[in-house]
């Protein structure tokens, strides 16, 4: 009986949440006022409150309480290759695309072993952040070949890097090989995001192909776990 009280509770808390009863960054009430509120055991309500912070509903904060998370996400779809200037017309709200670094650099090891280059080849290092309603939410770093495309400036960076690769510069873009991760936040990412206590990020990496099977261009995206639900399709062939 005591384990179903908890999923009463749970399914309870997570209505009111989704009928804004309780808004986003709410406190919760105290586990003391739920065990008022629901007449039951301090057990109890931390279960139910464990179970809404698994499934994405809540943030306990050592201290403070537990605060309801935006459950309001943002598709972004695992499977398409598709630009942020793209992805934005489809949103509600206001989207802005700040160019945090712009500059020619050396690769090290690391980007020489992602981009299959040597040390010798220059690399366009593209830092932008996406604020989405007025919160910073996405870092994109873009690490492109200068001997494949050149001319980036801060307004075509700004606007759409795959609109200039394919209207201006006349080269297409085929493929890209997809990998998600869920990694600590890092002092870049805490800089350009505004993360709002969370101590991770999600992290998509994208190696991106030409139609002659060039790889030009890798990528990572770096989302506030809270904002994003990443979505993709698939069929199952017999």
């Amino acid at each position: 009986m005591e384990n179903s009280k908890y999923l009463i509770i749970y399914n309870d808390i997570v209505d009111k949440i989704e009928k804004g009863e309780y808004e986003a960054n709410a406190k919760l009430p105290s586990e003391n006022e739920l065990m008022q509120i629901y007449d039951v055991s301090r057990d109890t309500i931390r279960k139910a409150l464990l179970h809404l912070e698994q499934n994405g509903y809540i943030q306990k904060i050592k201290g403070k309480g537990s605060f309801v998370l935006d459950i309001n996400k943002f598709d972004f779809q695992v499977s398409g290759l598709i630009s942020f200037k793209e992805l934005a017309s489809k949103m509600a709200g206001s989207v802005e695309t700040i160019v945090e670094e712009l500059e020619v650099i050396k690769p090290d090891k690391y980007l020489q072993k992602q981009l299959q280059i040597g040390e010798e080849d220059a690399v366009w290092k593209i830092v932008r952040s996406r604020k989405i309603n007025g919160k910073r939410i996405i870092l994109d770093k873009d690490f492109i070949l200068k001997s494949v495309v050149d001319g980036f400036t801060k307004e075509i960076c700004q606007n759409s890097i795959y609109e200039y690769i394919e209207n201006v510069l006349g080269l297409k873009i085929s493929f890209a090989k997809k990998e998600i991760v869920v990694k600590s936040a890092t002092d870049e990412d805490k800089k350009y995001l505004d993360l709002d206590g969370f101590a991770v990020v999600v992290v998509v990496k994208n190696y991106v192909y030409l139609d002659d099977m060039t790889l030009f261009q890798y990528t990572e995206s770096r989302h506030r776990p809270d904002k994003f639900k990443f979505i993709d399709f698939a069929r199952r062939h017999k």
